[in-house]
């Protein structure tokens, strides 16, 4: 008697049973290089421009070291047939599947051709003969298994293209790869360069003199041992094999990490800081002079920022409107890119007649695969616009936002400056007093602004040229050692931690392709907050300026 089925309980799902045929990411990690069911179809245009190589791909233990074709293999021994089976779909067996059958369902190559392993791929065995004759295998031409001849010159071509277009994809894959094994430890080099800005602006507000001289020492101290740790890298080097090949020689390589290998590169290194460092001891020499008057005006903003501690916390909340900001415009781009119809192409050398065309998956003979998002009707040719629109209101929006934290920061500083009785005429909340003035007089005139802004660019960085041209540079260029300051101590910390050299925390270390990949985020991320926590004093020294002028 057999037991009723029993009805999946709603409160813990429908229960699955293990399918024993499964075989899981396992049962391919004996098969590490990657086999092209016909190379040909990489010498396309289409790899170029969708960035794909329109034929079928399938993991390999070896590469096929000899020609033969599946109709030879079809024909021959078992031996031949054993091994032409390796390189078709898992389930194919070419006894019982006629070569027609076996190349219109796509289950196998037309023919394999002698190959080698080329960064885990199989490319042709491409020589040259006397007078530059280009061979597969020895050969110049060969028959195709679909009764057409293939030449040696071909074949190279698609190779060229092959590599290429693989080479950026798995850059890229690399890349995201590394921002996921870092991305805690990216944020939390940001969360330190955070609190280190916020250490620095805290003891400006006390000990506004001497961190400036700190700051300059500091400044170029840490420049002086990037000089000595690129000279220490560029003497450790020298013998190593292959250490003297040239940048020029090395060529566009995919792994930056054998840029470091060379002398040249660090070489080139020190010689960049080398002359950093010159620039900014004659910069402190000439400029001695404007140092103190500069530092007098950072004295003073300290002040008026110890009355105004919250504008010290204001760029956390500019950051935040930035970030949704952004956030609008990349969601709204994205929603907009694939607005468009579905677009499909037939990707094959096969005789339908719509080879190349745009189709709808119904053709018997072809496999037709997604292409691109398109379309041709009114609104997606005009879709392009849409998009310029969204890029022109993310400057709009990025614009207003950032205007308005410069007005409400210099209406803060303006409160403490003109109050006669400090602190007692100060407002009890000077940040939310001068933002609630920005938001209830200023919206239009901010908007209108950052609309002309965005209208007319380059207008505006004519306009900025002249603007910081008339500012107090000097000042400026002290709070910019700030940062360069702080930038430089938190890429170096990143520099010795993702390349593991801190032997106490080595194994913390994620392992990754490219550890410059979140050095740079790190180091990029760092100079965007230390900007944003010192463009405070800026601010506040600027507003101090103007109304003592007043």
């Amino acid at each position: 008697m057999e037991l009723e089925e029993k009805k999946p309980d709603p409160k813990y799902g429908e229960s699955r049973k293990f399918d024993p045929n499964f075989k899981g990411p396992i049962h391919n990690r004996k098969k590490p290089l990657l086999f092209y069911f016909n190379i040909l179809k990489c010498a396309s245009p289409l790899v170029l421009l969708e960035f794909q190589c329109p034929t079928t791909q399938l993991c390999v233990e070896r590469c096929p070291d000899r020609h033969l074709t599946l109709m030879k293999a079809k024909l021959g021994n078992k031996e031949d047939r054993d091994y032409y089976q390796q390189y078709c779909k898992d389930g194919v067996n070419l006894t019982l599947l006629s070569p027609p059958e076996i190349l219109k369902d796509g289950l196998c190559p037309a023919i394999l051709m002698p190959s080698k392993a080329f960064t885990r791929r199989c490319l042709p065995a491409l020589g040259t003969l006397k007078g530059g004759v280009v061979v597969v295998g020895n050969e110049t031409t060969f028959n195709d298994g679909e009764g057409s001849s293939i030449n040696a010159t071909d074949v190279l071509e698609a190779s060229k293209k092959s590599n290429v277009v693989v080479e950026a994809r798995q850059v890229a894959m690399r890349i995201f790869e590394d921002y996921t094994q870092s991305w805690h430890w990216i944020l939390l080099g940001l969360v330190i360069a955070m609190l280190v800005s916020l250490l620095f602006i805290v003891l400006l507000r006390f000990l506004a003199g001497i961190m400036v001289w700190v700051m300059i020492v500091l400044v170029i101290l840490v420049i002086g041992y990037g000089i000595f740790h690129c000279y220490m890298e560029f003497a450790s080097l020298k013998g190593s094999p292959g250490s003297d090949v040239t940048i020029r020689d090395l060529g566009l390589q995919t792994d930056f990490s054998v840029y470091l290998q060379i002398r040249q590169t660090w070489l080139a290194f020190m010689i960049i800081l080398a002359i950093v460092e010159v620039i900014i001891i004659l910069l402190l020499i000439f400029l001695r002079k404007r140092i103190m008057i500069a530092i007098a005006l950072i004295k003073e903003a300290s002040r008026a920022v110890g009355h105004v501690m919250s504008s010290l916390f204001y760029p956390l909340l500019t950051f935040a409107l930035l970030a949704v900001v952004i956030a609008y415009w990349a969601i709204t781009a994205v929603f907009l890119s694939t607005s468009n119809e579905q677009v499909y192409k037939v990707f094959n050398n096969s005789e339908c007649e719509y080879a190349r065309e745009t189709c709808d998956p119904q053709c018997p003979d072809a496999e037709c695969l997604f292409a691109f998002y398109g379309g041709e009707t009114y609104y997606h040719k005009y879709l392009i616009l849409f998009q310029f629109y969204n890029v022109f209101l993310f400057f709009w929006c990025a614009n207003f936002v950032t205007a308005l934290g410069q007005v409400t920061l210099s209406g803060a500083f303006a409160s403490y400056y003109w109050a006669f009785k400090k602190p007692d005429d100060i407002p009890s909340y000077p940040i939310f007093s001068s933002l609630g003035r920005a938001l209830r007089y200023h919206t239009g005139s901010l908007a209108f602004g950052s609309l002309i802004l965005s209208i007319v660019q380059v207008i505006r960085v004519l306009l900025e040229y002249l603007d910081t041209k008339l500012k107090d540079k000097v000042t400026d260029f002290l709070l910019f050692l700030g940062k360069l300051l702080i930038v430089g101590i938190v890429g170096i910390f990143s520099f010795f931690f993702f390349s593991g050299r801190i032997r106490t925390i080595e194994d913390a270390a994620p392992s990754l392709n490219y550890y410059w990949v979140p050095i740079l985020t790190v180091v990029v991320g760092a100079y965007l907050i230390a900007h944003g926590f010192f463009s405070v004093y800026a601010m506040c020294v600027d507003t101090l300026f103007l109304c003592f002028c007043e």
